[in-house]
């Protein structure tokens, strides 16, 4: 309960100080200078998570088109060998 008490106090302590410097000219300036890189921060941060986040679904697709690929090839040949096996059978079955 004590942390809190101390998180709440720090908070109102900064909304307070930040009040008290923006009315300032300089610190008025300071504080858009600031705001300015924190949004250049926020907007790097997103455009790399998308860039990331476009990579890793043309990874997902090149995974799921080779799954395909594999499942369809195992499948022919899966099919070969039971025709091959169905033509062995009645050749035996034949003689």
């Amino acid at each position: 309960m004590r942390s809190l008490l101390w998180f709440l106090i720090g908070i109102i302590g900064g909304f307070v100080a930040a009040h008290v410097v923006n009315k300032n000219p300089r610190g008025a300036e300071l504080l858009a200078e600031v705001d300015a890189r924190i949004s250049e921060f926020t907007d790097r941060m997103g455009d790399a998570y998308r860039d990331q986040q476009g990579r890793f679904a043309d990874t997902l697709d090149d995974l799921g088109d080779a799954a395909e690929d594999v499942v369809e090839a195992a499948a022919d040949a899966a099919a070969e060998v039971l025709a091959k096996a169905k033509a062995k059978a009645a050749a035996a079955s034949s003689d």
